[in-house]
């Protein structure tokens, strides 16, 4: 039995939250559905004792965060430190202009596989001798829509496609790619017409999403400070928490 300052949690209600916490084992799904549940409890006990109104769409939870935690907002001080420290983070995404023609094979299809392969192969041989002949070759071998229009893909920025097809691509230098690159679709024939890299974004430009960032962080732990305290000061029968090492989020 589970009870919160006196307050049961049964069986039937951790069964309800189950659904919201998958886990690897019934086990962890179990003591997540727990967690919450007290959490959850221990937030509605206090904001009783606030008189704050408890309602079912728990617009309360938001009510007692702002009149129980406080938290700094992130500086300009602290966001150009932190933009100086990860740079990384904040470059543009490749772009690519590519066209391309998919000879159709399932993933499992072995055979279907080596005979598009082949097939690609003799449509790269023929395009290196003439590269003007990529649109008429799409248009019979192509099994993309965008056979209509030459096998124009258009404009291809990192997260447009599928990430086996992506990381292939982006490793391709402009013209025509000389071996077949495979998807889940197929295989490709891929040529690239323009390859904008990646490029360092300017401060200014990325700014807000830093202030943002480092708002929510802080504000994360300044919740999951909270409700440790909460956890500490309640009386908790059959369930112990790590508030040490455990964070926990709103």
């Amino acid at each position: 039995m589970y009870k919160v300052n006196s307050k049961v949690i049964t069986e039937d209600d951790i069964g309800r939250e189950l659904q919201y916490h998958p886990a690897d084992t019934q086990e962890a799904a179990t003591a997540l559905a727990i967690e919450a549940l007290i959490i959850a409890e221990l937030l509605k006990q206090r904001a009783e004792q606030l008189d704050i109104n408890v309602d079912e769409k728990e617009v309360f939870v938001d009510q007692l965060i702002a009149r129980e935690v406080e938290y700094p907002e992130a500086s300009q001080s602290d966001c150009e430190h932190y933009f100086s420290k990860n740079q990384q983070k904040f470059r543009s995404s490749p772009l690519l202009e590519v066209k391309h023609i998919l000879l159709a094979s399932a993933p499992d299809d072995v055979t279907g596989r080596s005979e598009s392969n082949e097939l690609a192969n003799t449509i790269i041989a023929q395009l290196q001798q003439a590269p003007e002949s990529f649109a008429q070759l799409a248009k019979v071998h192509s099994r993309c829509p965008s056979a209509e229009v030459g096998g124009q893909l258009g404009q291809i920025s990192c997260g447009q496609t599928v990430p086996e097809f992506e990381r292939q691509l982006f490793n391709c230098s402009v013209g025509l790619v000389e071996k077949p690159l495979e998807s889940r679709y197929g295989v490709h024939v891929i040529y690239i017409h323009r390859r904008e890299e990646a490029r360092q974004l300017p401060y200014e430009q990325v700014a807000d999403k830093i202030t943002d960032y480092l708002n929510t962080k802080v504000r994360n732990t300044a919740i999951a400070q909270y409700i440790a305290t909460l956890i500490d000061a309640a009386t908790i029968e059959g369930f112990e928490f790590d508030t040490e090492n455990r964070q926990f989020f709103h």
